[in-house]
């Protein structure tokens, strides 16, 4: 694909970052994509192209959607911090004090913090899900709060896939009155302004570019979790490729997956959605009148709270604010990670979207593309566009597993 299939403004100093957008087209097999990227909330980059559908070779327009995966779990957890700021609960709030239910088989012990950091155990679900049983609310709700934790919740951290959307939506819905994506639009994509939704309205249909998925060639190197759940049936990775109800594999592209309220993993939006999103939180937890979090609540939202050098579901080391990802350097290990900022904190979608806000910086950035790369977190394309955007910052430097200021 050539330069002039993208299209979009940049600001002279970021010129590079348009260069490395167009360069995932030539150089790496992107088929549709969208980036946008703000300093102190002024845009810098806002960019897309490419082919939205491969069957009718529809061009990727200024306002193509597509399904963002686990950026989702951003979404999911800023609602939960709104209502943290709110007063509606803490940090250290016991689980069962919201939803009692969810106190049974061993998780009496859980608090929200838990829930948000992948901690509180409950990974997977080990019982089949019964046909449709993801687009059901209640039934997921029901099978999380009957389910044995895999561990002691806090112990340890073990990527909670899917489930996250429904054990972190769940104290959103009780605690606001609203389910999650009627939260969700009311409190943070309506009066920002983003098109992004959790659980999307029928008329928004014909802009939703469908995910490619990637075929795993013979000879290709596989991910830890893939290498894990192909091979050792029953292991957390493998419940989460075998029993997550089809979403990852068909349900993403039909109707009924995009309608449903799945926090984990199901959110539609774009480039400008995600930055927009995390914009608030690169500029003190409010944007253009839109107060979303106090100061207490944002220094909490970048905090590493849990970090393990083996997650239990993906693998390989990770490294989690509440509700966030935090920048993990894996490239030494020759595995998949997102560097980002070291106070930065967002999150990475499975094939390679990304959003984050990065306080120190006042960075805010969005990328989503529909062909989906190999493994959870991000590639060559995404990682590509996020170095290019610190280097046209000047005075950045990689140390420590992130990008940071040089010394």
């Amino acid at each position: 694909m050539t330069e002039t299939a993208v299209q979009g403004q940049v600001a002279d100093q970021f010129a590079p970052v348009r260069d490395a957008f167009a360069r995932n087209f030539s150089d790496f097999g992107e088929v549709g994509a969208s980036l946008r990227v703000a300093l102190h909330g002024e845009v810098v980059a806002d960019l897309w192209g490419g082919i939205a559908d491969q069957k009718t070779q529809a061009p990727w327009q200024e306002d193509t959607v597509s399904v963002v995966f686990s950026c989702t779990k951003g979404a999911t957890a800023i609602c939960a911090h709104t209502l943290i700021s709110q007063g509606a609960f803490d940090l250290a709030t016991p689980v069962g004090d919201i939803w009692p239910e969810f106190a049974a088989g061993n998780k009496q012990e859980a608090t929200v913090r838990m829930m948000l950091d992948h901690s509180v155990g409950v990974p997977v679900l080990r019982e089949k899900l019964k046909t449709d049983g993801i687009y059901d609310w209640d039934y997921m709700c029901e099978r999380l709060a009957a389910e044995e934790p895999f561990w002691r919740p806090g112990d340890r951290n073990g990527y909670h896939g899917l489930t996250f959307g429904w054990t972190v939506g769940e104290l959103v819905r009780r605690t606001s009155g609203k389910s999650l994506g009627t939260y969700f639009r009311d409190v943070i994509a309506g009066p920002l302004g983003l098109d992004f939704w959790i659980g999307l309205p029928e008329e928004i249909e014909p802009r939703v570019a469908p995910m490619i998925f990637r075929r795993h060639e013979p000879g290709d190197a596989q991910p830890p979790f893939l290498e894990v759940g192909l091979n050792q049936p029953g292991s957390i990775p493998h419940l989460f490729l075998f029993n997550s109800g089809g979403f990852l594999s068909k349900g993403c592209n039909s109707r009924e997956g995009h309608v449903a309220e799945i926090g984990g993993a199901g959110g539609i939006t774009n480039g400008r959605g995600l930055e927009g999103m995390y914009r608030p939180f690169a500029n003190g937890g409010s944007w253009d009148g839109v107060d979303l979090v106090d100061s207490a609540t944002l220094a909490d939202m970048e905090t590493i709270s849990m970090a393990t050098g083996r997650d239990a579901t993906l693998q390989i080391p990770t490294r989690f604010a509440p509700g966030f990802m935090k920048s993990m350097d894996n490239r030494g290990l020759g595995i998949e990670g997102a560097v980002i900022g070291r106070r930065a904190f967002g999150h990475v979608g499975a094939g390679g979207s990304l959003g984050f806000a990065d306080p120190e910086t006042g960075l805010s950035f969005g990328y989503t593309m529909n062909r989906m790369g190999e493994g959870l977190l991000l590639n060559e394309r995404g990682q590509g566009l996020v170095d290019a955007v610190y280097q046209a910052l000047g005075g950045m430097e990689q140390a420590g597993g992130a990008w940071r200021p040089a010394a």
